[in-house]
């Protein structure tokens, strides 16, 4: 006789190998919306933000959320995990790059971010080749959204000019992107998870 599901099994809505799900079609609109936005950001110049590319930066952040809250109700799924951290840094490195290309973040930290995200992308690609699973931390939340705030301060109309504020949020986001990628490393090391916004419930277990 098997022990009857907690609750928290039975509010699952998609088991750990689905991929159809809501969660992945908001994480895959995000993904096609974010090149339009990209677009309108290295078509304006140097320190000339519009109030229409910063609504657009702004829906793919708040998509972000979304695409969180649909993960954590229907139940998280291995290919979630996978693709919303891979749309946070594809969306946070392409609007740095993007601002990096018009002039208004030097290049250095924001090629250190670039190097970190794609480090620790090839190491947790190599990591599951060999059957370990490196699930999203809580900090590495943290640190997509201090990367989002970094862009979306250049393309907020009022404080597009206020550029050593800007500059200090660029740099927020470079230590942030170290020390979440310590924290990625060490944990994996320890093998004992904490808290994290992507951890894979249990499945169900038979009736």
């Amino acid at each position: 006789m098997t022990d009857a599901p907690t609750p928290a099994e039975r509010a699952r809505r998609f088991g750990e190998t689905a991929i159809k799900t809501p969660a992945n079609a908001v994480t895959f609109v995000r993904l096609l919306f974010a090149v339009p936005v990209l677009a309108w950001i290295l078509d304006q110049h140097h320190g000339h933000s519009n109030w229409g590319t910063f609504a657009g930066w702004l829906v793919l952040w708040i998509t972000d959320w979304l695409d969180g809250w649909l993960a954590r109700r229907d139940g998280t799924t291995r290919s979630g995990a996978f693709l919303d951290p891979l749309a946070d840094k594809l969306l946070v490195t392409g609007g740095l790059v993007a601002l990096a290309i018009r002039g208004d973040y030097a290049w250095l930290p924001v090629l250190i971010i670039v190097a970190r995200e794609v480090s620790v992308s090839a190491w947790r690609a190599l990591a599951g080749r060999r059957g370990v699973s490196v699930p999203a931390r809580r900090l590495g939340k943290w640190k997509a959204n201090v990367q989002f705030l970094a862009v979306a301060f250049v393309l907020f109309p009022p404080t597009e000019h206020l550029h050593t504020v800007a500059n200090i949020a660029l740099w927020a986001s470079v230590v942030f992107s170290l020390v979440s990628a310590v924290d990625l490393v060490l944990a994996a090391r320890r093998g004992t998870p904490t808290p994290s916004t992507d951890v894979l419930h249990p499945a169900p277990r038979p009736q």
